[in-house]
């Protein structure tokens, strides 16, 4: 994954869904708040800081640290492993989740606490290096 450059402003002023884009809004203010960086857009995900990850198979490569993207179905808010989050996701309120991702159809059904103490303890253990299987090695 490469950063694209592209303005977040702009890029999030063109989501066509109110609700996404409140939640957008929500959501670069919260991960702004949580990392102290600036968000920047990686093609249609908007990170904050950025890492590089390596796995034991050798599949290597460049991420956000922290990133959400506002889609069509729901805001996905990328994590390292959203299934090691189980007591805070039984208390966030209205969401799914995959391996790696939890979608929220709508932020203000959820509890934004929980929501902030799942971004920063999966902020944390980027920074620490607490990963896994993978070695992360932050770039910016």
């Amino acid at each position: 994954m490469k950063k694209s450059g592209g303005d977040v402003d702009e890029f999030l002023a063109a989501v066509t869904s109110p609700k996404r884009r409140r939640d957008a809004a929500t959501m670069v203010s919260l991960m702004r708040d949580v990392t102290g960086r600036e968000p920047e857009l990686w093609g249609t995900i908007v990170g904050f800081g950025s890492c590089h990850y390596h796995y034991p198979t050798g599949t290597e490569g460049d991420a956000p640290i922290s990133a959400f993207a506002p889609r069509r179905q729901a805001t996905t808010v990328y994590l390292l492993d959203a299934g090691a989050h189980g007591e805070r996701l039984a208390r966030l309120g209205p969401h799914e989740i995959g391996a790696g991702c939890l979608y929220v159809k709508d932020l203000e059904a959820i509890d934004a606490e929980v929501l902030r103490e799942i971004v920063a303890e999966d902020y944390r253990r980027v920074i620490d290096g607490d990963t896994g299987s993978a070695t992360l090695t932050v770039t910016g």
